[in-house]
């Protein structure tokens, strides 16, 4: 029987993390490679996702930077082929691209078509897609892991961001019904106050809502994106293989449900 830091070893797999030129998803990448795993780097700013492989490259991490249109069916394809080429398949999707600083900060009343469509598309259609582009190739190696990141904010009442990050909770549900029989588990990670420059960007560190939402928390109010890595080891390996349809929300105990 292998022992407990041996099931969260990624040893000889294959991940693909999308949105990988950003904040989150570098660190993702990052942690992913040092438990053993090949990392593609997805993004659609390709120079960005090309530097961040190269950061880990020159630290003796195996990773490739690509460009992907997540919202794109073709686009993902070719992003699923290219980690097939350069690593042989894949076992590990991360769907971490997301609209959020950018998206208006108004009333959902007030917000333009354009923008719910687009958000929706990102948010959630583009997890769909990406799901599907890498689908075939989880089969063929017997199994695999989803990864989506929600929000805690998906569980309050707010604007299109929290609207996309319910959806798709639901959508991780979903899939992991649809995709569980076939050894491919699906669940989500819901980040409560993340520390980086995207999170401030969208409720600054000073703001005093930021406040008014950390008095809520009962433990941990905020934390950087490190500590989210146990949560998608977990997921990602098989020292989570029972795990499958959740969303497991790392917070300080900001969300609870019954």
């Amino acid at each position: 029987m292998s022992s407990t830091l041996d099931r969260l070893s990624l040893d000889g797999k294959v991940a693909v993390v999308t949105g990988g030129a950003g904040a989150i998803g570098q660190v993702y990448a990052r942690a992913l490679a040092e438990a053993g795993a090949r990392v593609v780097l997805a993004d659609l700013d390709a120079e960005g996702a090309d530097r961040a492989a190269k950061s880990l490259s020159s630290d003796g991490l195996r990773a490739l930077g690509v460009r992907v249109d997540i919202t794109d069916r073709d686009s993902a394809a070719a992003m699923a082929e290219q980690a097939i080429g350069a690593f042989g398949g894949i076992d590990i999707l991360v769907n971490n691209a997301a609209l959020m600083a950018e998206i208006p900060q108004v009333d959902l009343l007030e917000l333009p078509t354009e923008w719910f469509d687009r958000v929706m598309r990102v948010n959630v259609l583009g997890a769909i897609i990406c799901a599907g582009a890498v689908k075939a190739s989880m089969v063929e190696r017997g199994g695999g892991r989803i990864i989506n990141q929600v929000s805690a904010g998906a569980f309050m009442g707010g604007g299109i961001y929290g609207v996309s990050k319910l959806a798709l909770v639901n959508v991780t549900v979903g899939l992991a019904r649809s995709l569980g029989p076939l050894g491919i588990n699906v669940n989500a990670i819901a980040p409560g106050l993340v520390e980086n420059e995207p999170g401030f960007r969208s409720l600054p560190a000073d703001h005093p809502a930021r406040a008014a939402l950390a008095s809520a928390i009962p433990g941990k109010k905020s934390a950087p994106p490190e500590d989210l890595l146990g949560t998608l080891l977990l997921l990602a390996s098989s020292a989570g293989e029972w795990i499958n349809g959740q969303t497991i929300s790392v917070d300080g105990g900001w969300v609870t449900r019954l």
